[in-house]
């Protein structure tokens, strides 16, 4: 369990970016993820082909933060439902019906899904989620980084 005391399970899907992989482990550790799910086509740390673009951004962290690779974000919200009862699941999403991420009130335990950087977290997936939380965006740009994104969702996840 994290050092917050709440558990907070990361699902990655379909990230095209090793580099934005590196940083989703290395984003992480610093808000002590209790595990990363790697679903889809995201590259893993095992993969020799990935791992120096990995590495070079996570800095070491692909190899303490606990990290599964499963063929589809289905299988593992199933598994996480089925080992927590409770567990609440929010999609990281712009551009949808969503909640501002200011007004979002966590619980625990979470499990926050990340989607693909241009397409997003696909419909089918965000039905299976309890809620859709998105960052205002205030300039120009309709969106940030996935692996930005992600940092300020975890920040604002275990500061509640």
């Amino acid at each position: 369990m994290p050092k917050s005391g709440k558990e907070f399970f990361v699902i990655a899907n379909n990230i095209r970016s090793l580099y934005n992989v590196g940083s989703i482990f290395r984003t992480a550790d610093a808000f002590n993820v209790n595990k990363i799910y790697l679903t889809g086509y995201t590259g893993t740390p095992v993969n020799p082909a990935h791992l120096a673009k990995i590495s070079k951004v996570a800095l070491g962290a692909e190899t303490w933060i606990p990290w599964e690779k499963s063929p589809t974000a289905f299988a593992v919200i199933r598994s996480l439902r089925k080992q927590y009862p409770k567990l609440t699941v929010i999609g990281l999403e712009n551009n949808v019906k969503a909640k501002a991420l200011n007004k979002f009130k966590p619980k625990s335990p979470l499990a926050l899904i990340l989607g693909e950087e241009r397409e997003g977290i696909q419909k089918s997936l965000l039905k299976l989620c309890d809620a859709v939380v998105e960052i205002p965006m205030l300039g120009k740009k309709e969106s940030l980084n996935v692996s930005v994104a992600f940092g300020i969702a975890a920040y604002k996840i275990i500061s509640g």
